[in-house]
């Protein structure tokens, strides 16, 4: 199953509060509802847990996509994600999109 595990920070303007009620109430009810995504989920950054200085980024989102090339052919392109990933883009600065697969 191959992950998709997204970092990025907010834009300047766009709050935490505000970002994280649209991920709550929009972003997770349309990509959740995507039968090629077993999970979603995102992640608030708080802190290092070594070594000094900021994380770089805001927030991290990781996803489980069993079928990754059914996603990027067909969902990708479709209504739902580019609807989502218009408005994701629109408050979000430095998005990383990465693909991983677990070491077994």
């Amino acid at each position: 199953m191959a992950k998709i595990i997204l970092t990025y920070r907010l834009k300047p303007g766009v709050t935490p509060e505000a970002f994280e009620d649209w991920v709550r109430t929009t972003d997770y009810p349309a990509m959740r509802g995507l039968s090629r995504v077993a999970s979603f989920a995102n992640h608030r950054v708080t802190g290092l847990l070594m070594g000094e200085g900021e994380p770089g980024m805001d927030y991290i989102e990781i996803f489980d996509v069993p079928d990754l090339e059914g996603f990027v052919a067909q969902d990708m392109p479709g209504g739902v994600v580019q609807g989502i990933m218009g408005a994701f883009m629109g408050q979000v600065d430095d998005p990383k999109f990465i693909l991983a697969d677990e070491v077994v």
